[in-house]
């Protein structure tokens, strides 16, 4: 279920990470982004860490939370996240796969085309 834009924003008032208000806030100004800022905007428990080896082959995979280093990479994806761990951001770049910060990713694709979720 997607929440309303009212009841995200009032969450995201009470999140002290200027970052993670700032991507809420542009999750907001496009509709196809809305479920990733009702995500964000949600307990930090929601948000979840997904190791590289847990990773689907999708053609562009957003996580709603940070990507850890853990396993190996499983062909070439394009990963958007809200964090990564350095080695992790390593390993996915030595593989050829491009680590993309999730606001940047926002203002880039507003329509969100080609995009997977990822969820538990």
């Amino acid at each position: 279920m997607i929440k309303s834009n009212t009841k995200i924003l009032k969450q995201a008032s009470n999140k002290t990470s200027r970052y993670l208000v700032g991507t809420i806030r542009e999750a907001l100004k496009n509709p196809a982004w809305a479920e990733v800022a009702g995500i964000l905007s949600g307990p930090k428990r929601q948000r979840m860490n997904v190791n590289i080896s847990n990773l689907p082959n999708s053609k562009v995979i957003v996580i709603c939370g940070k990507v850890l280093s853990e396993g190996e990479v499983q062909g070439k994806i394009k990963v958007v996240a809200l964090g990564f761990s350095e080695v992790a951001k390593e390993k996915l770049l030595k593989a050829g796969c491009e680590a993309v910060i999730l606001i940047d990713e926002i203002k880039k694709n507003p329509e969100a085309k080609d995009i997977e979720v990822f969820k538990k």
